[in-house]
């Protein structure tokens, strides 16, 4: 800061002060206005003052107490001189004061109770340029302005305004009436530049500008709404008393209630369902349309009579029609396509293509593995059905209310996905799709599994009560196609209300047949390709199927053909471009096609090396490696079992994330091992006494769980034991009892599929899961050769050749 004149001492104003603490804004020189004390150490002061020559110091507080002491106060202030004093009934005073200059708090007399300072009388620096004089006239001119628009504004401020003549002045005046932060008021105070101050003070101005600004446009569009408003209510109350005139329907109330009457008369209800609809709308009637309970009525009424109450149309009922659109849509799904022709031959013979009297409906739950088609499945069975095709996922559902429905005293009611959905279709027998029935949860607002066996029971759902609807309803034509990637987490009672169809993963021949006739055409079409575009081999296909995605659906195959595909189109998309510009359409047609012939090399260059080399083969090729099969909610898996062993404490360490029942496995299968090795193969007890075993399932951080390892860990430990390797593509699956016996297991189909997949040429299965040979396709089992067993003796000697 620039120094300050200072006025001499020889001046009427005295060089020390009584403040007064001001507890709201600071007040500047030049200004004649009233003041209310009520703090009795100030009260003091002021009488103290009145008796003297009249000048207190009045500076501003800057963080506000009840005992403020001189630390509290902000060094800047401003002298006044007390005009007229006033005594107040409970003890205050009111006080008339005229403000007359700024000073600073030079030393400190007395801190509190009065607080008296010594100070020092600061002047404006003033600028005598015509800068000035510009400032000085926006200022009046933009005040003038402010003024204008706002009531709060007298007409004496206005003359006061004009009347000063200091421009340090004007720049005071309006910074004490302008509506700003006192911390604002209290900077413009301690600036004692009058160009600077005036530049700030100008700042301000505009800011309420815009303030009145925004405060006008805010207001204009309140009084249009409420003129429109006006205006539309006596255009309707005119419109009314017309219609009433001409003997037309009054409005829309009795529109929509003669709308709903009409219906419910086509619609012949009976019984209860006649009743409460009969009550409803007579309520509906008497009910004022601005009532919250009127849209309430109205919505319930609009759901009934929009629901397809009536018996569907007659049915034409073709199966070879059927057959071909299924055989169309997907390839393999033998099982499926089996039971869906079945449902139509008996729905033939029963009740032939009237559809009267109606068979209930079918339920059908597909299971299997990401990515095998569980979902497209369902539309194809509605297709080949004829019928309306409605979907939804209980996936992360965990409300029973998205089933059955909101109960009509919540605002905001709505009916469960049942009854939507039988709205959207507007049929009574279509084909309903409930997807990821295996993902639900439950929490405080009840289970949705719950819920949903009531909608899934033939011998319920013939009478099915929506808690929105609260009337019997009935959904036993609906055919319902359940999907879900396990049956694990389905609880049992809703596991048996349907039929299961597993449907495992896919083979890599069933892939390249997949891609061949439905993946590779959709994905052209999808990024814009003609098929003369692109063409693939047998081995290409295989190659991207086999090295990109091996899993067990053709999620990731789809995903990798349209990767190929969209790089390909950037490709063509270029070479148009660099001829001269991207053609029209129509030169499109006839511009001569860049062919691509898909091979390993152009597969590589845009997918990058394979995901699954060919060495990711699982095999066991040494001592202590044996190569098991397991079953996950993804589809089969290949499980290779690893064990070692070191000097040291007798014992067995088990890795690789294993679940309880595999730990019990590993458990059984260490001391059946250790009894056979004493008993067939004469290995001391001193060796398992001097050797840790460690035994390891790789893939650690992927849990692992299930006791069909039971065989394959003790193969491993034994051909640790016998240093011998077990024979070249040889699988096995199990359960190992304690006396040697081997128990079956599950998912016999998805294991066949993924030892198909690793290459495998001899599975060794429990002799009890024979029977589940049979549902497993012939190209799945094709090149294998299944060795039932019974005890685990005969596991030896078909892998270490015992």
């Amino acid at each position: 800061m620039s120094e300050q004149s200072v006025v001499p001492i020889d001046q009427l104003l005295p060089s020390k002060l009584s403040l007064v603490a001001l507890m709201g804004r600071p007040i500047f020189p030049g200004i004649f206005t009233p003041i209310m004390i009520g703090n009795p150490a100030d009260v003091k002061v002021i009488d103290d003052a009145v008796a003297g020559d009249g000048l207190i110091g009045l500076v501003m507080l800057v963080n506000e107490t009840d005992t403020p002491g001189i630390k509290d106060l902000h060094k800047i202030g401003t002298a006044a001189k007390i005009v007229k004093k006033i005594n107040l009934p409970d003890g205050g005073v009111n006080i008339f004061i005229s403000t007359l200059k700024r000073f600073r708090i030079r030393k400190t007399l007395k801190e509190m109770n009065p607080i008296v300072a010594a100070v020092t009388y600061m002047e404006d620096e003033e600028d005598d340029t015509s800068e000035v004089k510009a400032l000085t006239r926006a200022l009046i001119s933009e005040m003038k302005q402010i003024s204008e628009n706002n009531p709060l504004f007298s007409e004496e401020m206005r003359l006061n305004m004009i009347n000063i003549d200091h421009p340090g002045k004007i720049a005071d005046f309006i910074a004490s009436i302008l509506n700003i932060d006192k911390t604002e008021q209290q900077k413009i105070l301690e600036i004692f530049n009058v160009r600077k101050r005036m530049e700030q003070v100008l700042v301000f101005i505009k800011k309420e500008q815009e303030l009145l600004r925004i405060q006008k446009k805010i207001q204009k569009e309140i009084n249009e709404k409420i003129e429109k408003s006006q205006r539309e209510y006596f255009l309707k109350e005119e419109l009314k008393a017309i219609k009433t005139e001409l003997g037309l329907t009054t409005d829309a109330k009795s529109s929509e209630y003669q709308r709903f009457k009409d219906k419910a008369e086509e619609l012949k209800f009976e019984g209860e369902i006649k009743e409460t609809v009969e009550q409803e709308l007579e309520k509906f009637s008497l009910m004022d349309p601005n009532s919250g309970e009127f849209i309430v009525t109205r919505n319930y009424l609009d759901m009934i009579v929009n629901l397809p109450w009536k018996d569907p149309e007659p049915e034409q009922l073709e199966l070879s029609k059927a057959r071909d659109i299924l055989e169309k849509d997907h390839y393999g799904l033998k099982d499926v396509k089996s039971r869906i022709v079945e449902y139509l031959a008996v729905r033939k013979l029963r009740w032939g293509n009237s559809g009267k009297g109606g068979p209930s409906g079918s339920i059908i739950c597909l299971v299997g593995p990401p990515g095998v088609g569980k979902t497209s499945v369902g539309r194809s069975i509605a297709r080949s059905l004829g019928k309306q095709f409605f979907r939804f996922s209980v996936g992360g559902m965990r409300d029973e209310a998205e089933i059955k429905g909101h109960r009509r005293t919540y605002i905001g009611a709505m009916p469960g996905k049942i009854i939507q959905g039988l709205k959207i279709v507007k049929t009574k027998a279509p084909v309903f799709m409930i997807d990821e029935i295996d993902k639900m949860g439950a929490s405080f607002q009840g289970d949705p599994a719950s819920a949903l066996l009531e909608v899934l029971d033939p011998e319920q759902n013939n009478s099915f009560r929506d808690h929105y609807l609260d009337l019997p309803f009935d959904i036993s034509r609906i055919f319902f196609i359940v999907t879900a990637n396990t049956l694990d987490t389905i609880p049992p009672p809703l596991v048996d209300r349907m039929e299961i169809i597993q449907l495992p993963g896919y083979i890599d021949t069933e892939k390249l047949e997949i891609a061949k006739r439905y993946l590779v055409p959709k994905s052209l079409e999808k990024n814009g390709l003609k098929k003369n575009h692109v063409s693939y081999n047998r081995e290409a296909l295989l190659y991207i199927a086999n090295g990109y995605a091996r899993e067990a659906g053709v999620r990731n195959l789809e995903k990798n053909l349209d990767k190929i595909h969209r790089k390909l189109a950037k490709q063509i998309v270029e070479k148009w471009e660099s001829a001269d510009s991207v053609p029209e359409t129509e030169a499109a047609k006839t511009r001569s096609p860049v062919k691509y012939n898909v091979d390993k090399a152009l597969i590589e260059e845009h997918l990058g090396k394979p995901i699954f080399p060919e060495e990711v083969t699982k095999k066991a090729d040494r001592p202590g490696m044996s190569v098991g099969l397991a079953w996950t909610s993804m589809g089969g898996d290949t499980l290779v079992i690893e064990a070692i062993s070191v000097p040291g404490k007798e014992g067995i360490t088990l890795t690789g994330k294993m679940g309880d029942t595999m730990k019990e496995s590993a458990t059984i299968a260490m001391n059946l091992v250790r009894k056979m090795g004493a008993e067939r193969y004469g290995i001391p007890n001193e060796w398992f006494e001097k050797n840790h075993i460690h035994l390891h399932i790789p893939e650690g951080a992927t849990p692992k769980d299930g006791p069909s390892a039971g065989i394959t860990m003790a193969t491993a430990l034994l051909s640790l034991i016998r240093n011998k390797t077990i024979a070249d593509r040889l699988v096995m699956t199990g359960e190992l009892s304690l006396t040697g016996h081997v128990l079956p297991i599950g998912g016999l189909k998805e294991k066949t599929i993924a030892a198909q997949r690793n290459k495998a040429r001899h599975i060794i299965i429990p002799k009890q899961n024979l029977r589940d040979l049979d549902e497993i396709p012939d190209h799945v089992k094709k090149g294998i050769t299944f060795h039932p067993v019974e005890r685990f003796d005969e596991v030896l000697a078909l892998a270490l050749l015992d």
